[in-house]
């Protein structure tokens, strides 16, 4: 799809599910093309990314440089078999290399680090083999690879006819990065701007320290771009960013709201916490009880980053009995 001239989207499958959506973005250089993001290391998501190349009369041998706002398999997955195809230079955040290689590069204990995160955080015996049931099998899905280029923000990025401003926007990743293009006005937000769906901001072992802080201060940070249009990692293009900034700040507030409703001096486990707050799947809202393990999970890890900020912010404290974590309110 065409977003305006030299700048074009390609949809890219996702293999757990059919209405998400990777959308990579290639745009045009002087002196080659840049790829930001690229999809899931599989046949499909390869085919498409091929075929919406040649719709736009382009192929992988045009790739000069394949930017990834993040490290996360749908993002990240194909970026080694690109790299073989095109020669490209591959760039990413440097802090996607301390959290984002661990968890890829150590797939067969994956489950058991998850495992013991969840316990640790109050899952009970009935919930955890469904919990650990949810993570697909990344090994086949993931091809981690070592950067050519290290960001640190701050950067530009110039295509000749494209200049974007690497924005650190720590987070829903710790190394994430979002492009800005002052001179056209544009935003390419990753996960860390969505239309409609709230990036998944969580606190679990590879998430980095206060990841729900972090992202609230790159959020706010960003009110006062000039921008006119939003080209995100999932969903669709949009305007408007100030006003889903603030949607996105509101919803953050409502949840921290939530928690505190339910914490009190009684000590809780993450998992009792997520079990009492509602959450909103598809627009609606939903209790824990009827969510899919995979979103049950992310609900836990969520809870999870409301609590450290609170932490942080001296509002509620934390103790360890045996090996669990509780929480209660000051």
């Amino acid at each position: 799809m065409k977003i305006m001239t030299g700048l074009y989207q390609i949809k890219v499958p996702n293999p757990t599910s059919d209405r998400v959506y990777l959308n990579s973005y290639i745009i045009q250089g002087e002196s080659g093309w840049l790829m930001v993001d690229t999809g899931w290391n599989t046949p499909e998501a390869f085919n498409a990314l091929a075929e919406g190349l040649q719709e736009i009369e382009l192929d992988f041998s045009d790739i000069k440089e394949i930017v990834i706002t993040h490290s996360h398999p749908d993002h990240y997955g194909l970026a080694g078999k690109i790299r073989e195809h095109s020669k490209a230079k591959l760039i990413l955040h440097k802090k996607e290399m301390q959290y984002g290689e661990p968890r890829l590069e150590t797939t067969d204990d994956l489950l058991h680090i998850i495992a013991k995160w969840l316990i640790k955080n109050g899952a009970s015996n009935d919930e955890l083999p469904q919990l650990l049931e949810a993570s697909p099998g990344l090994k086949a899905v993931s091809s981690f690879v070592l950067a050519d280029v290290f960001l640190n923000g701050n950067e530009n990025i110039s295509t000749g006819i494209f200049d974007f401003e690497v924005i650190w926007t720590p987070g829903h990743s710790p190394g994430h990065i979002c492009l800005y293009e002052p001179n056209k006005k544009i935003l390419i937000s990753g996960d860390h701007i969505l239309p409609h769906i709230t990036p998944n901001i969580g606190l679990g072992p590879w998430s980095g320290e206060n990841p729900l802080g972090a992202y609230l201060s790159s959020l706010k940070s960003m009110e006062h771009l000039d921008v006119d249009t939003v080209l995100p990692a999932h969903e669709w293009v949009f305007n408007g960013l100030a006003k889903r900034i603030e949607e996105l700040l509101q919803h953050h507030e409502k949840r921290t709201n939530n928690i505190m409703r339910v914490l009190g001096a009684e000590p809780m486990t993450a998992f009792d916490m997520a079990f009492h707050i509602p959450w909103m799947i598809d627009g609606r809202e939903t209790a824990f009880g009827y969510l899919s393990a995979m979103d049950k999970r992310m609900a836990i890890w969520e809870t999870l980053a409301h609590l450290e900020l609170l932490l942080t912010e001296g509002i509620v404290k934390t103790y360890t009995k045996g090996d669990i974590v509780f929480y209660k309110a000051w």
